[in-house]
């Protein structure tokens, strides 16, 4: 495949994330896909991926990603991206607080076969705990 096609295959995942359908994450995951930064338990292949999407549809339902950039080098795939959504679900045990928030990732994906096949990502996980007044703003004490 093409390097444009493989970032139209990462662009149909956020589509899907955004359409919060976690089912159809099968079109654009292998079944054994490999996340290299998978959360604490998270299961393997095309099922772990659904694990770690599903708190996320759950507590911020209507969460939209935005893609900022995104560039593509032979079989990989690179984005920076933007999630925003209101937290209203409850999320890893948190209740929901009402608040807004936006969080920033990096994420690297490898297509083969036209399927994301292995995926690296950095998410601002802390940023996203202070925005939601779990942790206290850095400098504030707490």
């Amino acid at each position: 495949m093409s390097p444009e096609e493989n970032k139209a295959v990462v662009r149909r995942f956020y589509d899907l994330f955004n359409e919060g359908n976690l089912e159809g994450l099968g079109e654009v995951f292998a079944a054994d896909a490999l996340d290299h930064d998978p959360v604490p338990g998270q299961a393997p292949g095309l099922e772990g991926v659904k694990q770690s999407v599903a708190p996320f549809l759950s507590g911020f339902p209507g969460i939209q990603i935005t893609i900022e950039q995104m560039i593509a080098d032979g079989d990989r795939v690179a984005d920076r991206i933007v999630a925003r959504g209101t937290h209203t679900g409850e999320f890893l045990g948190i209740p929901p607080t009402g608040k807004p928030v936006t969080v920033k990732a990096l994420n690297m994906y490898r297509i083969a076969g036209g399927k994301i096949v292995e995926a690296w990502h950095i998410e601002d996980v802390f940023g996203m705990m202070v925005q939601l007044g779990v942790v206290p703003t850095p400098g504030e004490g707490g």
